[in-house]
């Protein structure tokens, strides 16, 4: 099976040796996302609501550059800097979708790229 890279300038581009999306068949893997301005460069860190919406505005544009939506969504990892901030990360990331919420699971690690308080990847089904 052929697997199709998707990236787009809508998003922030790789910090690393990774693809923004793979799509393998029907499914597309979404690497994680932190609150990068893709306009900037800079990581949108006011307070945790902003960073989340920005972390989610990432997922989408990618999600959009193959054509899709968070209606398409199969699973989530939600990674976060402190167990604290679920409650407040887990209410943004709520809104992004409409019932048939996808499988998920969140973790607290020790650290995120650029020092980043929330990262969040994605699979997703085409089609």
């Amino acid at each position: 099976m052929e697997k199709k890279i998707i990236n787009t300038t809508d998003a922030p581009a790789p910090i690393g040796p990774y693809s923004q999306a793979v799509q393998v068949g029907q499914m597309l893997f979404l690497s994680g996302q932190v609150a990068i301005n893709p306009q900037t460069g800079n990581l949108e860190t006011a307070d945790i609501q902003t960073e989340t919406h920005q972390v989610m505005h990432n997922l989408k544009a990618v999600l959009q550059s193959a054509g899709i939506d968070f209606s398409h969504v199969v699973k989530t990892t939600i990674f976060l800097s402190d167990m604290a901030l679920f409650s407040s990360v887990n209410e943004l990331y709520g809104k992004y979708f409409t019932g048939n919420f996808p499988a998920r699971e969140t973790v607290a690690v020790k650290t995120l790229p650029k020092n980043a308080n929330v990262e969040i990847s994605m699979i997703a089904i085409l089609g």
